[in-house]
């Protein structure tokens, strides 16, 4: 998001950097954003004196206002939330920051999270919110025409913890694999750094006890330019992306998937209701109704003409609703409005 985000302002003439406090697997994926890993006080001093920044958007990260202010940056704070997983963490997270929200945000600002934007409401009502899509580059991340698989492919992108809902993901793996079509293969996509431990040893052991092994490929942090011949590849083998994550703010996966063909089946949840219309621009089940998944999940794979339908009305979607120019005007009017 923050790639984009950056390539969006660049649009109209505007510089965005990136700040992170440890370097990490994503730092691949950066080639033309100027991006800073710093977290003592004399690194975190030379970004600001460096940037001269009108506005630091910190993600989540609340605790960063007034140790900036303290560092001796005068400009704006926006609290930005894309997303703290389940509800009463976002809760329970917002509530311990109100006294510093209050004290040091000039706006809030979220992608059209339902959850999210009623917290903002409820816990700070005089503060300015500003809620838009995020951006999307659909020219850069598109649909490639490569070879096609002998056989359909369901992948899964997330963490091996608990609010990415793996295991909601194996179940529905397994049924469709043991059940209706033994060809189908499962493609799971994570970086192992973020994954928790325990929960790494608790998958394992279920796909053991599912009798996976031989359909499922681990695709460990690859690259994020790459992952769109991934997605073609998944959306022409007849197969689609599976999000079975309890929560989420807006998820990159889910416009990466639509902006390469690639139909996404998704739980019902807050951080997906401005991209997946049922039947339109993807397919949405009840969060742990595996026959409910099911009977979505066969119906795309079986309906070719709604499948096709689904394909292009939801590439559609993001290249109109996601786009980095209307992402850039909406954040440029926040920035003058405050």
């Amino acid at each position: 998001m923050n790639r984009h985000r950056c390539r969006a302002l660049r649009k109209l003439g505007h510089t965005g950097h990136c700040l992170y406090y440890s370097p990490g697997s994503g730092m691949q994926n950066i080639s033309d954003i100027p991006t800073f890993i710093a977290s003592d006080d004399a690194g975190l001093i030379q970004v600001i004196e460096h940037g001269r920044y009108d506005a630091i958007i910190a993600t989540t990260d609340y605790g960063a206002f007034p140790r900036f202010r303290s560092l001796g940056y005068t400009g704006k704070f926006i609290l930005e939330i894309q997303g703290y997983g389940p509800q009463e963490v976002a809760r329970n997270e917002l509530t311990k920051g109100i006294a510093c929200i209050a004290e040091y945000a000039s706006a809030l600002l979220n992608p059209k999270t339902f959850h999210i934007a009623a917290l903002f409401d409820e816990l700070f009502p005089y503060i300015p919110k500003f809620h838009f899509n995020n951006p999307f580059d659909s020219e850069m991340f598109t649909y490639r025409e490569l070879p096609k698989t002998s056989h359909p492919i369901i992948a899964w992108v997330g963490r091996i913890e608990d609010n990415k809902n793996w295991r909601e993901f194996l179940t529905i793996g397994s049924h469709l694999i043991h059940y209706y079509n033994p060809y189908i293969r499962l493609w799971m996509f994570e970086d192992p750094n973020l994954a928790n431990a325990q929960e790494r040893e608790q998958f394992e052991s279920e796909i053991e006890r599912l009798k996976l092994k031989p359909y499922l490929t681990m695709y460990q942090n690859v690259p994020n330019d790459q992952m769109q011949n991934y997605f073609s590849m998944i959306g022409d083998s007849g197969g689609f992306l599976c999000l079975t994550s309890k929560e989420e703010g807006g998820p990159y996966c889910v416009l990466e998937a639509m902006s390469c063909r690639c139909p996404v089946v998704s739980s019902r949840k807050d951080g997906v209701a401005s991209t997946i219309i049922h039947n339109e621009t993807g397919k949405l089940y009840t969060l742990g109704d595996i026959v409910e998944a099911l009977q979505e999940s066969i119906s795309l794979l079986s309906n070719e003409q709604l499948r096709e339908s689904i394909r292009t009305e939801s590439q559609r979607l993001v290249r109109t609703e996601f786009t980095l120019e209307r992402y850039a005007q909406n954040f440029i009017n926040m920035i003058e409005s405050i």
